[in-house]
């Protein structure tokens, strides 16, 4: 295995759309040079202007050509663009032994390379913003607090539930606005879902047809199932002698919006892709995130355990953040996260090969700490009121 390349101190962000925002900052205070790359040079310096970044970061004009000529060794690419994107930016990275770092799951484009990237040196960082990404820190550090009281080998049984929804902050007749892609978002209901309710996997082909109210803080959403929870169970290293009796990773929306969007789930059963995608422009239109107008983030992971000796504990995780005028809530909790990994890689503690935000319970405790420091705000309760995180 080749030795993991130096962090050469030069980053490379790639896309400036609705989910970049002071991360961008952050890592032009730590990093030697940051380059924002964009449709052109023109656009990239706007939104420089607008994130007030103009003369610390350097606006390039994005093409793929463009960007490989300027990879050195040891540079880390961040990619905010499209997740069919992440596999062909990671293969340049590679051929130059240079890292990579994203918010979005791991697809099978980046996940083929992983042996490569390893042989190369290259620090592969996926599931590193808000879901995925602080949704994976919550729920290692609850499980983590869990197996510590019930322990591992003892029978139990949990209830394990995490959503999260990017919402407006004053509601509106679509209750909904868009604050991240639109095309995202309709794609992801149009993806079955895989969770366990009532101690049975359950697979949802509509997932909006599994909503169901949900009470946070005293408020009530509605939420439904995302994709495929399953991997997860593993994943965040819930123990084996521990049975599920639910455990879903899935959306929240504010209240009245399955009414709200019928017309669209209409089109969701019958439309192809072309006609999906010129859905999801229209209601881009229609329902834009204006200038004026704020977002809201809220992120809800919660963990009970009961044993069969009768030993039990709960807890649970609350982001809930509004956007101001300088930065959507969206933006920040996406961002900084992903820019707390790519300074993990500049300073060289993650390891070349594939990492996710929360590898271990160790790491997210730490990033949690980091990340508060950071100005990404949370509560934790454990059977009470909240504490510190």
């Amino acid at each position: 295995m080749t030795e993991r390349a130096a962090a050469s101190g030069t980053v490379h962000w790639v896309g400036a759309g609705l989910s970049t925002g002071s991360g961008l900052a952050a890592l032009s205070e730590h990093a030697d040079r940051v380059r924002l790359w964009h449709r052109s040079e023109e656009r990239a310096a706007d939104a420089l202007g607008r994130l007030g970044l103009t003369g610390r970061v350097e606006p390039r004009a994005h093409t793929r050509d463009a960007l490989t000529a300027e990879l050195a060794p040891g540079d880390i690419v961040v990619s905010m663009m499209p997740a069919g994107e992440h596999a062909s930016l990671l293969a340049a990275c590679v051929a130059k032994r240079a890292h990579f770092a994203c918010s979005s799951y791991v697809s099978d484009g980046v996940l083929e390379q992983v042996p490569s990237a390893v042989d190369a040196g290259t620090v592969v960082l996926t599931e590193a913003g808000l879901d995925p990404g602080l949704d994976h820190l919550f729920a290692h550090a609850l499980v983590a607090r869990a197996r510590a009281v019930v322990g591992d080998g003892t029978p139990a049984s949990y209830r394990f539930t995490s959503y999260c929804g990017g919402i407006p902050a004053v509601a509106d007749d679509f209750r909904y606005r868009f604050s991240w892609a639109p095309l995202g978002v309709l794609n992801a209901l149009r993806s079955p879902a895989r969770y366990v309710e009532g101690g049975t996997e359950t697979t949802a082909e509509r997932p909006w047809e599994a909503t169901r109210a949900h009470r946070v803080d005293g408020e009530v959403f509605e939420v439904y199932p995302n994709r495929d929870s399953m991997p997860f169970v593993e994943q965040y290293g819930l123990p084996a002698a521990w049975q599920a009796r639910t455990f879903v990773r899935g959306t929240l929306r504010l209240g009245g919006w399955r009414r709200a969007w019928e017309p669209v789930f209409e089109e969701l059963k019958t439309g192809d892709d072309t006609r999906i995608a010129a859905l999801a422009h229209e209601l881009a239109v229609a329902h834009p995130m204006t200038d004026t107008d704020r977002d809201r983030v809220v992120l809800a992971v919660s963990l009970a355990v009961r044993a069969r000796n009768g030993t039990s504990w709960s807890g649970s995780y609350l982001l809930d953040l509004v956007g101001d005028a300088k930065e959507s809530a969206m933006a920040r909790c996406v961002s900084r996260p992903l820019a707390l990994g790519v300074r993990h890689i500049l300073d060289g503690s993650l390891p070349a090969g594939l990492n996710r935000a929360a590898g271990t319970q160790q790491r997210s405790r730490a990033w949690l700490g980091e990340l508060a420091r950071d100005g990404v705000p949370f509560t934790l309760r454990v059977d009470g009121p909240p504490v510190s995180p």
